[in-house]
């Protein structure tokens, strides 16, 4: 692990403590109001400062990190869970099922995510669940692509037919052998999209589609901090700035996980086997004669 990707898994872990522990050991509570102290700047009392109301704001934006992290989290494991099972079906049932699977996973393509949350909001109402749904119905189509690339790859491998020989059903081949070999990709695939996710699910939050109050999350406190930005700019900074190293963090120690994970992406990147190369270089040639 290099340096960079040392720094960005601290920079990820303190975020998480942070979360966790702030609420534990503040003697604020989130909704709790000092009249004696309205949009005040950091200090010994409150140590981010107080937003316009007088909330204590490093409560906030530890229990705003806390809904933030959760969705994106939850959304991600659900469009993973997705993309792998859809996919590997597609990839593996070949033919007009998988005709009909991916041209489906087109047409999700073209709807704008915004929309769809929209739709869900107009339909069920602002819940945080519908961000899971949202969040989890859009993001799954790339590893659906994924998957399914590697599933025809693997389907005439020999230990593919001679599973098929024994016996084995199709389930059994999918859950055993496939959905085994792609693990490592998507869970490549998984770390490099939370980043998106969370900027998501934060910018839903912003536009005021998400996360209700008395509940919060970044995108909310970014949304409370651009007015204030002049007379109050550590209501926007902070958050923000929470919100800019865990996006960064996790992609870059997702960059490293993939490169670990991802075989395919290791061979393009690091080029056709530096061992084979220097095994196969004729010996040099020495000064005697």
């Amino acid at each position: 692990m290099d340096t960079l990707t040392r720094i960005a898994a601290g920079l990820l872990l303190g975020v998480f403590v942070f979360t966790v522990a702030a609420p534990l050991i503040s003697p604020w509570d989130a909704d709790h109001i000092d009249w004696s102290a309205i949009e005040t700047p950091p200090s010994s009392t409150h140590w981010f400062g107080t937003d316009l109301v007088g909330r204590d704001l490093l409560t906030r934006c530890a229990l705003a990190g806390q809904t933030s992290l959760t969705i994106a989290l939850t959304a991600t494991t659900l469009s993973a869970l997705n993309g792998l099972f859809w996919g590997a079906v597609a990839g593996y049932v070949g033919g007009r099922a998988d005709l009909v699977m991916m041209r489906i996973v087109d047409v999700l393509y073209g709807l704008p995510f915004i929309l769809v949350v929209i739709l869900l909001v107009v339909v069920f109402g602002q819940n945080p669940f519908l961000l899971f749904a949202g969040l989890g119905a859009i993001f799954w189509l790339d590893l659906a692509r994924i998957v399914r690339a590697q599933t025809l790859q693997m389907r005439s491998a020999a230990f593919i037919d001679a599973a098929r020989l024994a016996g084995a059903s199709g389930f059994w081949i999918v859950r055993r052998h496939v959905l085994r070999n792609v693990a490592g990709p998507a869970l490549a695939w998984t770390t490099l999209t939370l980043p998106g996710v969370i900027l998501a699910e934060s910018f839903v939050s912003f536009l005021g589609l998400g996360v209700q109050e008395p509940a919060t999350s970044w995108g909310i406190l970014i949304a409370d901090g651009v007015p204030s930005i002049e007379s109050a700019p550590w209501t926007l900074l902070f958050p923000a700035g929470l919100l800019a190293i865990s996006v960064w963090s996790v992609g870059i120690v997702g960059d490293h996980l993939r490169d670990h994970l991802d075989p395919l992406h290791r061979s393009v990147t690091q080029g056709p086997g530096l061992r084979h190369a220097r095994e196969t270089q004729p010996p040099k040639q020495g000064n005697g004669s």
